[in-house]
């Protein structure tokens, strides 16, 4: 069975070769950031990221989680921000092996409101991250309790 991981992988290695053949433009390899996903820490992440300095607490970015996950191999989260100017909203679970989750690319033509499922090892924060055109990163964070782990076992 193959890891989410793996899967990005060879997805990006299928999207380079048809990018080679011109069936896929370069621009959209460019939004896979291979140093954010490979990242083990929120630290390191947000630094691969390019953010640069702590991010702020902000009751404008909205972060839906459980409280008590049953199973750990399938944890939806949803995340959303009516903040104006926002490039990206990133995902991130502090104590899985790998933080980055997911990293949404916002547009003037695109709501800032996303959902998604991702695997949790163990009770962790999770956070949301809203990063504006300025650099500027605002967070909001929730403690998800796993029952049954999901990346561990």
């Amino acid at each position: 069975m193959q890891t989410r991981r793996q899967t990005l992988k060879q997805s990006a290695a299928v999207a380079t070769l048809a990018a080679g053949t011109a069936l896929l433009p370069t621009s959209v390899l460019a939004a896979f950031n291979t140093a954010a996903f490979e990242a083990k820490g929120i630290k390191d992440t947000l630094k691969a990221l390019g953010i640069n300095g702590d991010p702020v607490a902000s009751s404008d970015v909205t972060l839906t989680a459980p409280d008590i996950a049953e199973n750990g191999a399938v944890v939806p989260f949803a995340l959303s921000t009516k903040l104006p100017d926002v490039k990206e909203l990133v995902l991130m679970v502090e104590k899985n092996p790998n933080a980055l989750v997911a990293v949404f690319n916002v547009t003037p033509e695109v709501e800032a409101k996303f959902a998604t499922r991702s695997k949790m090892g163990e009770t962790s924060d999770v956070y949301a991250i809203a990063v504006t055109k300025d650099g500027k990163a605002l967070f909001s964070k929730k403690e998800v309790k796993v029952t049954l782990g999901g990346c561990g076992g």
